[in-house]
């Protein structure tokens, strides 16, 4: 009989294709993984990966049954969910990918509400780019994403979480720290501190700036970032200016280590989604929180706002 737990650990060793990092997200040791891996193998006289010393690949016959493990895991789950929640309980685990700047802040918020009033439900958020997000959401290694963006695609539905409003922040001691706004040509003469191109908030702060009239290539950018924490660290210590999430700057705002500056004719709100697959047989657990959202966006994102603005300096 094919072992339930053996399964998970064939399908998480799959998606990482690293059994160090499947360990650590089954919270097993390394040689727990090899070994159940090892005991499929063993049992059915098949190899699933094929081993280059640290790394391992799938092998032929593990590529064709992931699809069908998968399955056995999402029926195992429902199960699951039906045996725990039989007495009205709401229980289960829920994975969630986070691709955007400002949902970092609100879904640690939105869990924590979340779980007072379901406490039995586990939630894993992972940090990674949008593609990551879709992909694990399309092939259910996810239960939901949040996105920067409502994603267009037949098998994907999306709810909005929040907006967040995009603003210009320059350093505390500034020329422009006093002023209450400011041209959009005027940013062009200020060195700039810009993020990757694959930057969601950056993609339509450049549509944006085109629809006035201003080639984004003319930036005087003096330092491109990865991270948008690491871009306001830079405005911070007066490497330059930048556009940013207001959520995220609430609190250096608030300490008065950057100063926000208004843009004539010029107002850039990005919206936050929710996004699940269509074609998935839900939870409680991820039902619940799907309409958790749609019914308390607007005081978390309330409430949120209101922390990260009411800081006291250490």
């Amino acid at each position: 009989m094919v072992n339930v737990h053996e399964i998970k650990v064939f399908v998480t060793a799959a998606e990482e294709l690293n059994f160090s990092r499947a360990a650590q997200r089954l919270h097993l040791s390394q040689s727990a993984v090899s070994q159940n891996i090892q005991a499929i193998e063993r049992t059915y006289q098949v190899e699933l990966f094929v081993r280059h010393g640290r790394s391992v690949q799938l092998s032929e016959a593990g590529l064709a049954i992931l699809p069908m493990a998968r399955e056995m895991l999402s029926a195992a789950r429902l199960l699951e969910d039906v045996l725990v929640n039989v007495n009205g309980d709401v229980a289960g685990e829920l994975a969630i990918g986070c691709a955007t700047t400002s949902g970092r802040y609100f879904i640690p918020n939105l869990l924590a509400s979340f779980q007072r009033d379901f406490p039995h439900v586990r939630t894993r958020v992972g940090l990674m780019s949008r593609h990551a997000v879709m992909d694990g959401v399309l092939d259910q290694t996810l239960n939901l994403g949040v996105v920067g963006r409502c994603v267009e695609h037949r098998e994907i539905e999306c709810q909005p979480i929040f907006e967040d409003r995009v603003v210009l922040i320059v350093p505390a001691n500034h020329p422009w720290a006093n002023l209450k706004q400011v041209k959009p040509a005027d940013v062009l003469e200020q060195p700039f501190i810009s993020r990757e191109s694959a930057s969601g908030t950056f993609e339509m702060l450049f549509d944006k700036m085109r629809a006035h009239g201003i080639d984004p290539d003319n930036f005087n950018v003096v330092m491109q970032l990865g991270d948008a924490e690491a871009v306001q660290m830079a405005v911070e210590n007066g490497i330059g200016i930048t556009f940013i999430s207001e959520m995220m700057a609430a609190r250096s705002l608030a300490l008065g280590r950057v100063k926000k500056v208004e843009v004539e004719g010029f107002s850039l709100t990005q919206p936050v989604f929710m996004i699940r697959h269509v074609a998935r047989v839900f939870t409680r657990a991820e039902a619940k929180l799907w309409e958790y959202v749609q019914l308390h966006r607007v005081e978390l994102t309330a409430d949120l706002l209101h922390n990260l603005a009411n800081v006291t300096p250490a």
